[in-house]
């Protein structure tokens, strides 16, 4: 893939730019085996299956744009050194649809009279502007904004929006703080609907519901691959329970819901399950069942005789750590599947779950350009 960004020293933020994507995904897959190798060393041999790519560009679903700049020439993109924002609304990582809707939306900024913040004089109101593509093209736009100052401006100027755009939620977020958070606690739904749907192309269909403050997967046809090697795998031991740590919206607990299997989510956001049990409504599963809460503290407190035959974790870059792989140890959970984004930090937990193998592992190639990962393991207790 060719930046212009990237050869102009404007952004360096895919440190792979330029080298060959074949190469980029060899040496993924050889740091990944190098990093569990020690951690697996004296149990049976993992097989490994094809890592799964997809396009090198024009991959990203979700657009996360700092805005700088003026309310008559604003800048969505990143920013310098020195402060300034760099525009990057032609990143070509972009899906086309997300790509041309940056434009536009940087117009609809120039409209709604939408003052960018400034990090120097901290005045101004519109900080971020996080735009997800679902897979039918429709979009859920999201204004960071410190104040609800401009509501009212949104508000007018969102018939104009909608007009241009299939914008199918639109919010804003209110996050007061000068500090280097995202987004804030509260969130305005301007439009009448609350959520974006997701329909992917796993089993007979999984249809997912992302409500503002929901994470779902940057890159749509690998999160897609993803749920479907986690569901052939669970069709083959074919548990009659799971348990779907770190759930987030859903998707794997709804993927590999079946007829007399129960499955139960357990996520910390509140939105994300809100996003879920909506899923599982229209969906018709009954027995898949969701819970906000701490996923290791939810675990550590269910009976031994309620351990379900396997467990789902996907847990964020710090992995589960040493309590939840000390509760797997003295479970009675038999096969576990393990979805990482830190090779690191699953060696260091795959090293302290010695009562299981791991049969089967495949890297996925969820952030082409970047060193980053994911890999799915498939552990199975041995005896």
């Amino acid at each position: 893939m060719q930046c212009d960004y990237f050869d102009a020293g404007a952004c360096r933020s895919c440190t792979w730019m330029g080298r060959p994507y074949a190469e980029q995904v060899a040496d993924k897959q050889r740091h990944v085996e190098g990093l569990l190798a020690p951690a697996l060393a004296g149990r049976r041999p993992v097989a490994w299956l094809p890592a799964v790519t997809g396009p090198e560009e024009g991959f990203r679903n979700k657009a996360k744009m700092v805005v700088a700049g003026t309310p008559d020439a604003p800048t969505l993109g990143i920013l310098g050194a020195d402060g300034r924002g760099t525009d990057l609304r032609h990143c070509g990582l972009h899906e086309p649809g997300l790509h041309d809707a940056l434009p536009v939306l940087a117009e609809h900024v120039v409209r709604a009279r939408l003052t960018p913040y400034d990090l120097t004089t901290r005045r101004g109101e519109l900080k971020h502007l996080l735009v997800t593509r679902s897979p039918a093209g429709e979009l859920m736009v999201r204004w960071v904004l410190r104040s609800t100052e401009p509501e009212a401006r949104l508000r007018k100027h969102l018939g104009w929006l909608t007009d241009r755009l299939p914008v199918a939620v639109a919010s804003i977020n209110v996050q007061p703080e000068h500090k280097a958070v995202l987004e804030g606690e509260r969130e305005i739904v301007l439009t009448d609907a609350a959520t974006l749907e997701m329909r992917l192309e796993v089993g007979a269909g999984l249809r997912l519901h992302l409500r503002p403050q929901s994470f779902f997967q940057t890159n749509t046809a690998v999160a897609t691959a993803l749920y479907e090697q986690a569901r052939a795998w669970v069709e083959e031991t074919a548990p009659a329970s799971v348990w779907d740590l770190y759930a987030g919206v859903g998707g794997f607990a709804l993927a590999l819901a079946a007829p007399g299997r129960a499955v139960n989510g357990v996520e910390i956001a509140p939105e994300a399950v809100a996003s879920a049990q909506q899923s599982a409504g229209e969906a018709g599963l009954e027995q898949a069942r969701f819970v906000a809460a701490d996923a290791t503290a939810w675990a550590l407190e269910q009976p031994t005789a309620d351990h379900p035959d396997l467990v789902v974790v996907n847990p964020p870059r710090r992995g589960i750590g040493p309590a939840l792989t000390g509760w797997l140890e003295s479970s009675r959970v038999r096969h576990v599947l393990y979805s990482s984004c830190n090779a690191a930090t699953l060696a260091r937990d795959l090293a302290a779950l010695p009562s299981y193998d791991v049969e089967a592992a495949r890297l996925l190639d969820m952030f082409p350009q970047t060193t980053h990962h994911e890999v799915l393991v498939r552990l199975r207790r041995r005896g």
